[in-house]
């Protein structure tokens, strides 16, 4: 049963109108808002800040060297030193699933625990300080579970009046895990970093109290690095795409690989208008989505143009868009197949992870759309366009053998 012959060329010219209105709209949203370069690619301090009260209070007094360490499932603790064995004792979520139930099975000795709220927060939510030494004392150690209790504009207020030039936050996760990014422009020297990590650190405890400012995590990057790093990835894109051209060109034909570099340009663009308009970080992460949506697009493009060259030797047609028709309409099942199988997969990154991961999945769903998109409508269009006095071959062939007098019928007789 013959496949159902869809007029794609009929949509060449509205799709190349709607992608430059995206891409014009993609080119207005990096000038006006700019792209959100993650700690990778621009030289600075980035910390991750909680700001709540803490839930939970332990003090060490004994002869040994106890630490905590919390993971994504339970408590641990450590004990070391000359005066005992070194044991963990863990204390898993699962058994404990409140803070309170956690509090009340400590039996650690030497360690004591004070609940500071109800116990009611579950005991998945546990976090630590993490600029503050895991190694207990006689010192309050707290543990946290409850969310932030300030907005981004309170958080920003603080620092734009402690006189901090450059300093941009950001909030991060949900209304119930809300948690604060803090990027702040720093020179190369490590002693600046230092300075400045200490000047938004003494600023925040100020305004809301030294035991409510918790530092998830601190990240910093000079800027040789990070131009370093920003050179060698558009050098990086400029070569995945000159290979790209010439195996095309090599395997199929020169406007077959313009096509196909037309249709890759044309996603890569798709994807910096979603990620400047969003602001999502612009990470190695994101990048290493960018550059796999390259190769799945290649990949699609390549099906289609191999499909095209087949049918060149094959199918008698007059335009060479009807031969694009023929072989897109015969290959749009397997597009659409894949990608959307593709895209379970990572539907259920974005949906089942948080962090970067999601940012990669979200990345990599907007670049499968376009990918999809840019096989059927934007590398075909391209090559209809290069090929618009195309002549069929078969088409001269029969002019040459009428010329000398010579016909075949459709019953094979010569006349």
């Amino acid at each position: 049963m013959a496949k159902k012959l869809i007029s794609f060329s009929k949509c060449f010219v509205p799709a190349a109108i709607f992608s430059t209105v995206i891409i014009i709209f993609g080119i207005v949203g990096i000038c006006v808002k700019g792209i959100n370069f993650g700690i990778d690619f621009k030289p600075g301090l980035i910390e991750e800040i909680k700001i709540a009260p803490a839930s939970v209070s332990l003090k060490y007094t004994g002869n040994s060297k106890v630490s905590v360490d919390i993971s994504s499932t339970a408590v641990d603790f450590v004990v070391t030193g000359s005066n005992a064995e070194k044991q963990t004792k863990s204390y898993m979520f699962a058994n404990y699933p409140t803070v309170k139930d956690f509090a009340v099975a400590v039996d650690v000795p030497g360690v004591k625990v004070e609940l500071l709220t109800d116990g009611s927060e579950s005991s998945y939510n546990l976090y630590v300080n993490s600029a503050e030494s895991t190694i207990l004392d006689s010192d309050n150690f707290y543990l946290y579970a409850q969310n932030s209790e300030f907005n981004v504009s309170d958080v920003r207020s603080v620092l734009e009046g402690a006189g901090i030039s450059g300093v941009s936050v950001k909030p991060l996760g949900t209304d119930e895990n809300r948690s604060f990014q803090i990027r702040v422009p720093v020179g190369e020297d490590a002693d600046s970093s230092q300075v400045i990590q200490e000047k938004l650190s003494n600023s925040l405890k100020e305004a809301f109290g030294a035991e409510k400012v918790v530092v998830i995590k601190t990240d910093f990057i000079g800027s040789s690095l990070s131009k370093s790093l920003a050179l060698r990835s558009i050098t990086f894109m400029l070569l995945t795409f000159a290979l790209i051209w010439l195996y095309a060109a090599i395997r199929f034909h020169w406007d077959f690989a313009l096509g196909a570099i037309v249709a890759l340009i044309h996603d890569t663009l798709i994807m910096f208008t979603f990620i400047s308009w969003t602001q999502m970080e612009f990470t190695t992460t994101v990048l290493a989505a960018v550059l796999t949506i390259v190769g799945y697009s290649i990949n699609d493009t390549v099906v289609i143009l191999d499909r095209v060259r087949s049918n060149l030797k094959t199918q008698k047609v007059n335009k060479f868009s009807e031969l694009i028709n023929k072989s897109l309409s015969e290959t749009l099942s397997r597009s659409i197949i894949t990608t959307v199988t593709t895209l379970f997969a990572v539907i259920s990154l974005y949906i089942f992870t948080s962090g970067t991961i999601k940012d990669f999945a979200l990345a990599l769903i907007v670049g499968l759309l376009a990918g999809c998109y840019s096989s059927l409508f934007i590398a075909g269009g391209f090559i209809t366009l290069c090929r618009k006095n195309w002549k069929p071959e078969y088409g001269i062939h029969h002019s040459q053998k009428a010329a000398k007098g010579v016909l075949t019928l459709d019953a094979g007789v010569q006349v």
